[in-house]
């Protein structure tokens, strides 16, 4: 690499930092020195080696894990997250220290009272209100602080929906609840704040990133990015595909669309631009790679574990049936990067400029031991917790093995501080997504949002899942993927299973099997994280812009058209779950993959406009629908598929021919 290349790479490493921080709130916190620098990282470590301990020696109480896991959180959030932009990110705040104490000693209350809180359970005394309410809000602050003012703004909505029942006309009417019985509920329960989300933040979502902060610190990254570009970056349009593939790459251990852009697209957007992409381009194949990071097993970001807890479908069995979606999504962007490079003429990179695959494998492989080593344990039965537990001692472990790759116990200590810093914007997601939840059982909420949800639809599956999908997508606007999934699946998965439920013929009031749990709630998630691409608010694919120096909504155009996989898929494995491997065998699993494969090329040359050569406007049309029907599993549809999938093809050649005698006899 020359040295203008090595300028160009660390300016855009510095855009990508301050891109950071104006897209991702998590990244706008404090940055102390000395001596308060030294109790974060104290508070952070010790964080840390709270959740290690419960993950060696097991998981304490629920209530007891939960508040110890929240009263953390609550301090180094208010410690490291000022109240106001305006205030100073260098100095702690008088203000911001009292909330400190406040959110250590929130939680803490419920720790030292626990006996006496399940002996009166049902009954409140006047101080178990003044903490309630104080936890509460401070959960509420901690929210907008590091997650944003709408999900607070939804929080507030569902709170004054428990209020306002016996006064709402129709089916969401209720009988409404008490200030005291709410704050109760909220609190003093594992139904509200210290609910499902939080419990699943305390055990298994805590592990997982403090896993991807190891793995950091192993130089996993770079490894990613530099196998990426020795198997891709020679190809046309090399470093977008390069892009593609490392991004991929770290999706199996990011669960941030927008830190996923910023961590390879500094390296790649650059490359990209300097090959020949326009800036909208580039930033948009960096934005859909990175977003499909969260759908690429074994981790999937944190919402996959709620999935777990909220459909008792083991988790290891949830990242199987995303097998399928992931590829065929991945091969849509990567169709669309090498149908946008061929017809802009775009070539790879020299072999020379390259780094050796051989050499990569021999030097770093090793490195990406922890990664089989968890898939492995998550499907020969571990829990994802304990599989996390020893991926983490094997990153370690694995780093070891060589002197170049060797981490010093110094970056053991910061890797631990890194993850528990990394783990503040889930717990303040889960912790406020736990307010809504706990008003939805208080007032039966989801059940009546479902019976309005199919009754605007009509009683049909398709409609219900385009309000769904609408839904996901404009609460992703403003709302992280985690908590966007809790909302989603909470409010408009029980119709989606209730409305499959009745094709099925079962009873859609009793419990519905895996085959239509999973695939209802799989939709929600698919769109939940599919929104961070979608204009007119699409955080990733404008964090892609900022590095870029492109404009945000042609950014996010493009990426939309790259990531078209995403808006179909979810409706297929709906209407037929064998994509989530439901009632399918290895020949009929082989056949699916093969004709789903063709089918997201053919809509990528579709929506991209070039196969091999320019798509006339009747190709394209045949070249969608075509594509469509062989994604869909079914013997009629994929004949179908294949014969509007060849008219496309046989067009094309034919044209193509023609131009090359055209261009032979000038």
């Amino acid at each position: 690499m020359s040295d203008s290349q090595k300028i160009q790479q660390e300016n855009a490493a510095s855009d990508a930092q301050e891109v950071l921080k104006k897209f991702d709130k998590e990244a706008n916190y404090r940055t102390y020195a000395g001596f308060f620098a030294k109790v974060i990282s104290a508070l952070a470590i010790a964080f840390s080696v709270f959740q290690l301990y419960t993950a060696t020696f097991g998981v304490l109480d629920a209530m007891i894990q939960r508040s110890i896991h929240l009263s953390f959180g609550l301090t180094l959030i208010y410690l490291l997250y000022p109240t106001s932009k305006k205030w100073s990110h260098t100095k702690l705040h008088p203000v911001d220290a009292v909330l400190a104490v406040l959110g250590a000693l929130a939680p803490m209350y419920i720790i030292v009272n626990y006996q006496k809180l399940v002996l009166r359970a049902g009954t409140a005394t006047p101080l178990d209100i003044v903490f309630g309410i104080l936890g509460v809000l401070l959960v509420l602050e901690a929210a907008r602080r590091v997650v944003g003012v709408p999900m607070v703004v939804i929080a507030l909505v569902f709170i004054a929906y428990a209020f306002a029942g016996p006064y709402i006309p129709g089916k969401l009417a209720h009988r409404g609840a008490n200030f005291e019985t709410l704050i109760q509920h909220l609190y003093f329960t594992t139904e509200g704040v210290f609910g499902i989300p939080l419990g699943v933040s305390s055990t298994f979502i805590f592990l997982f990133i403090l896993f991807g902060a190891f793995l950091e610190r192993t130089g996993l990254g770079q490894l990613f990015i530099d196998l990426a570009n020795a198997v891709a970056g020679w190809a046309a349009g090399g470093p977008a595909k390069v892009a593609v593939l490392s991004s991929a790459l770290m999706g199996t251990v990011s669960g941030s669309s927008v830190a996923n852009v910023v961590g390879t697209g500094s390296f790649t957007i650059p490359m990209m631009k300097r090959l020949g992409y326009k800036p909208e381009f580039a930033g948009a194949v960096e934005a859909a790679a990175s977003t499909g990071g969260q759908l690429m097993p074994p981790i999937m970001g944190a919402a996959a574990f709620l999935m777990a807890e909220f459909t008792n479908i083991p988790y290891a069995r949830i990242i199987g049936a995303a097998v399928v979606p992931a590829i065929l999504y991945y091969f849509g962007v990567w169709a669309g990067v090498h149908f946008e490079a061929k017809k802009s003429g775009l070539k790879g990179l020299s072999r020379d400029e390259l780094p050796k695959l051989k050499n990569i494998v021999l030097e770093r492989g090793h490195l990406i031991i922890p990664l089989v080593a968890i898939i492995y344990l998550l499907v020969t039965g571990y829990t994802p917790m304990k599989a996390a537990l020893w991926a983490i001692i094997l990153s370690i472990v694995s780093s070891w093995l060589k002197k170049s790759t060797r981490i010093p116990p110094i970056e053991i200590v910061r890797a631990l501080e890194a993850g528990a810093r990394s783990a503040l914007g889930v717990l303040a997601a889960t912790a406020c997504a736990g307010i809504i939840i706990g008003v939805v059982t208080l007032t039966g909420l989801g059940l009546k949002l479902g019976s309005v949800l199919v009754d605007l639809a009509g009683g049909r599956v398709v409609p219900t899942l385009f309000f769904t999908m609408l839904t996901s997508l404009i609460l992703g606007m403003g709302v992280p993927t985690t908590a966007n999934y809790v909302i989603t699946s909470t409010i408009a998965a029980p119709a989606i299973i209730m409305l499959l439920s009745r094709q099925a013929g079962l009873d859609p009031y009793a419990v519905a099997p895996a085959s239509i749990i999973l695939p209802a709630h799989m939709f929600a998630f698919y769109f939940g994280i599919i929104a961070d691409v979608t204009p007119p608010v699409a955080l990733a694919a404008f964090a892609g812009a900022g590095i870029a120096k492109a404009n945000p909504m042609k950014t996010g155009i493009n990426a939309t058209k790259l990531a078209i996989a995403a808006f179909l898929v979810p409706y297929i494995f709906v209407m037929n779950p064998q994509m989530l491997l439901f009632n399918v065998n290895a020949i009929s699993f082989i056949w699916m993959l093969i004709t789903s494969v063709v089918g997201i090329i053919s809509i990528a040359a579709a929506v991209n406009g070039w196969l091999m050569t320019t798509t006339l406007w009747y190709e394209r049309i045949v070249g969608f629908a075509g594509g469509v029907l062989l994604i869909y599993p079914g013997l009629t549809t994929d004949l179908i598929g294949m014969g509007l999938v060849a008219i496309m093809v046989i067009s094309q050649v034919t044209r193509s021919r023609k131009a090359r005698r055209v261009a032979a006899s000038q």
